[in-house]
């Protein structure tokens, strides 16, 4: 089985790019750019793309302060180990970005089989204020079905877990749609719907994945 989860917003409730706005001044622009975003008000590669300008100069070493406060919902580190002890390949497709994911899964001491998420270029010590990444014009069913083929798991046989927008795509292409405390916009397309990662350890349990 695959297991893709989201990030921000489902396996940790930091936010990534508020943290960064607030290192630059801007986290109430970026907050409010995300809010449409995860609404489905703004597409989201749009939505990226601005809040990702509004961080132009930014410095490097104020960008990695920001990803270092990044953690992990309490109970997700042990979500992702059932699943990995259970023999099942967990993912982690985000449009947040690669260095905040991989430092609050080494804080937990976890770890997953893949991580697709996008990056923010740096020149002369400073955030450019563009972004890059497979998540920013394409979509997370592609990488889905990307990994589904990667991997040897049929389309069918996998799982998505999300809260937003975004998700949307991975959600309605997976065999199981969970919607973690889904936005409005996106809980009519998920299967099951919890709030807690106790709860969805309970659903993975009922479903017989641990």
């Amino acid at each position: 089985m695959l297991v893709a989860f989201d990030f921000d917003g489902t396996l940790s409730d930091s936010e990534m790019t508020v943290l960064l706005g607030e290192r630059r001044g801007v986290a109430d622009e970026m907050a409010a750019i995300t809010e449409r975003a995860m609404n489905d008000e703004i597409e989201y590669a749009t939505s990226l793309r601005e809040r990702a300008a509004l961080l132009d100069g930014l410095p490097e070493s104020e960008a990695a302060a920001a990803f270092d406060e990044v953690v992990l919902r309490d109970g997700a580190a042990e979500v992702i180990d059932a699943l990995r002890a259970a023999g099942h390949t967990v993912a982690v497709l985000t449009g947040g970005f690669e260095r905040g994911v991989e430092a609050a899964l080494a804080r937990a001491g976890t770890t997953v089989d893949v991580v697709v998420a996008n990056r923010l270029p740096v020149a002369d010590g400073e955030l450019t204020g563009e972004v890059e990444g497979p998540l920013i014009e394409g979509t997370k069913d592609d990488e889905l079905a990307r990994l589904s083929t990667e991997y040897g798991v049929p389309v069918a046989d996998t799982v998505a877990v999300g809260d937003g927008a975004n998700d949307l795509p991975m959600l309605e292409a997976a065999g199981l749609a969970v919607g973690f405390a889904p936005k409005p916009a996106v809980a009519p397309a998920c299967d099951e719907t919890v709030t807690t990662m106790p709860d969805l350890l309970a659903l993975f349990e009922t479903h017989g994945l641990v």
